[in-house]
């Protein structure tokens, strides 16, 4: 945008201008973290006076920084320095309020000061929130500014997994047994699911470990049920007897190898297998994106064949399917976005696109090859020139092998700022994964999104959820 300012001598008493702005709940988070207050008053989703309802509260001196854009980019525009502003607030404004910033030229002097009548209003009603007088140092010497090379701003913030565990919460907790929490994060991530009444745990391990876990992290145990098998291998087997008899709904790694619990999990005999691969996925909140991201596989299948490649998108379609998306797009990703036999990750997308085309995958739209800008971004799809339902809008990303989807998700989580919930899928029961590096909320987050998808799949009634 090029903003171009107003002179000294162009003004004249009685010069109006405003500007519309839609105060977001992102408004607040960014004012909160670059003015440091962090009133709870003014932050979504916190009740900070206790009655007990959300206020999110647009801060007073938000709504007045609203007059600062109307002066610094129109009116006088370019060049204006502030002098002095008062400030009367009548009304407060809030998260989703329509706001227009509005200011008059009252009188000028020769020593280039302006006095401006100033008020900032509620467009739905007119009602004002603010109004007062500012008087401020104007530009004298005609001014243009092209204001596009600003740095953007995204908050790290992770609204979908709020979502899921909204949505999650309004559930039956789901039984899990949780294999060797014999550590803080492991035995933590457990104990913090079950206090959000997403599972019920059976602590599956060394009770010894497990009990003096606990009294290091300041947990109690109490009312918890712990079955007491020192060896990892014996736990997990232990784990997938449960599931088995029907008293866990869902498996979750603790301290321990994966391959150790995923052994006991693919065993013969009692196992867990459903006539699919077992296939991870992670489902990302990465900022600043629309709607959750999935990845996979990013975890177990290395270097995956066109058979197995076909059980990692129709799972990846079944989680999204459970996550309230109709129709999930997925984008198969190669190095180039055209069928190259040179390059084996373009044909196996291509052939899987056709698959789906053809019904021997269901319940998705599925294309490929894409690469990763064009899969993800409609404006470098346009760019190639790609027609699709997929390109550009990719709600699952399947990528060629464990070590590309490894990077990826690692990219997304320590460069983006995204935070990975992950499931093992393929199973008769969804298994949770977590990394001791997950935070608080990928480990609830994944408690929630197996809850979410055992409910789809028991036909469990799920709140703002299709039910399938």
């Amino acid at each position: 945008m090029i903003l171009e300012n107003r002179t000294l001598a162009e003004l004249q008493p009685g010069d109006t201008a405003e500007l519309r702005r839609t105060c977001t709940a992102d408004d607040l988070f960014a004012f909160a973290v670059t003015s440091g207050n962090h009133n709870p008053m003014h932050l979504p989703g916190e009740d900070g006076d206790d009655d007990p309802t959300t206020e999110a509260v647009a801060p007073s001196m938000w709504v007045g920084s609203l007059i600062s854009a109307v002066l610094g980019n129109v009116l006088p525009g370019v060049g204006t320095l502030y002098r002095s502003q008062s400030f009367e607030f009548l009304d407060r404004a809030h998260a989703g309020d329509d706001l227009v910033a509005r200011v008059t030229v009252l009188a000028k002097a020769e020593d280039g000061t302006v006095r401006l009548g100033t008020e900032v209003v509620r467009a739905g009603d007119g009602s004002v929130i603010v109004r007062g007088e500012a008087t401020v140092l104007a530009p004298r010497i005609k001014h243009r500014f092209e204001d596009g090379d600003l740095p953007g701003l995204v908050v790290q913030r992770h609204r979908h997994f709020d979502a899921l565990l909204e949505r999650a919460e309004a559930l039956p907790p789901i039984g899990v047994a949780v294999v060797a929490p014999e550590e803080p994060n492991s035995l933590g991530g457990a104990l913090l699911a079950a206090r959000h009444h997403l599972i019920v745990p059976i602590l599956v391990g060394a009770r010894a470990r497990i009990e003096a876990t606990a009294r290091e992290i300041g947990a109690s145990l109490g009312g918890i049920e712990i079955l007491d098998v020192a060896d990892h291998g014996a736990a997990s087997n232990a784990a997938v007897d449960l599931v088995v008899a029907g008293r866990a709904q869902a498996l979750m790694k603790g301290h321990l190898h994966t391959d150790e619990l995923l052994r006991a999990a693919l065993r013969k005999e009692n196992g867990l297998r459903a006539g699919r691969r077992f296939t991870h996925v992670f489902v990302m909140d990465v900022p600043g994106l629309s709607h959750p991201l999935l990845v996979t596989d990013a975890a177990i299948n290395i270097a995956p064949d066109l058979a197995t490649k076909v059980d990692i998108v129709q799972n990846a379609i079944d989680l999204a399917l459970s996550l309230g998306i109709e129709e999930p797009k997925v984008g198969v990703l190669s190095a180039v976005e055209t069928v190259n036999p040179a390059i084996p990750s373009s044909v196996d997308a291509a052939l899987l696109s056709k698959m789906a085309e053809r019904g021997q995958i269901k319940g998705g739209i599925v294309d490929g090859p894409l690469a990763m800008d064009n899969a993800i971004d409609i404006g470098a799809a346009r760019t190639k020139g790609i027609e699709s339902r997929v390109a550009g809008r990719a709600e699952v990303l399947v990528v060629p092998d464990l070590d590309a989807g490894n990077m990826l998700a690692k990219q997304l989580a320590y460069i983006s700022r995204a935070e990975g919930a992950g499931l093992v899928m393929g199973a008769k029961v969804p298994i949770i994964l977590t990394s001791r590096a997950d935070g608080e909320k990928a480990r609830l987050a994944s408690c929630a999104v197996a809850a979410i998808h055992h409910a789809r799949v028991s036909a469990v009634p799920v709140r703002g959820l299709a039910a399938e």
